[in-house]
């Protein structure tokens, strides 16, 4: 069984997530330049066996796509042409970021740490990643 890795796309960095092996927690794997995304795919994809990628669609309160899609759909388009064997759902990602900043401060993190952008994104791709393992519990 391979990982199962989660993406959340933003305009200038990119967050991201991982199951162990067997798929049982999503943990925070690290946080990336949005123009280095690609490099570092490639890199992680030969080092580690990913079964799936999720990946964040912002949608608005009455489920049309958000603004944010426009960063997010040419991202979609350039990685299923790289990886077109690889299987991708795209998970709606609304309200994350809030919920990333709140964990932080529920898990007693310093406003120092708490304001750090790139911690958020990979905290928001954590909830991503594990929203996405307790529905798949349930299907």
């Amino acid at each position: 069984m391979g990982r199962i890795l989660a993406i959340d796309y933003g305009k200038k960095r990119v967050g991201l997530a991982v199951t162990d092996p067997m798929q049982i927690i999503a943990n925070k794997l690290t946080t990336v330049a949005s123009h280095q995304i690609f490099d570092f795919l490639k890199e992680y994809f030969q080092k580690e066996d990913v079964e799936k990628v999720i990946i964040g669609y912002p949608m608005q309160l009455n489920n049309e796509p958000s603004e944010a899609v426009v960063y997010i759909n040419p991202f979609l388009k350039r990685f299923q042409k790289l990886y077109p064997e690889m299987p991708v759902e795209q998970v709606d990602e609304r309200f994350t970021s809030r919920m990333a900043f709140q964990t932080m401060i529920d898990a007693g993190l310093k406003k120092k740490d708490r304001q750090n952008k790139g911690t958020i994104d990979a905290v928001s791709a954590t909830i991503i990643l594990q929203s996405y393992l307790e529905q798949k519990k349930f299907r």
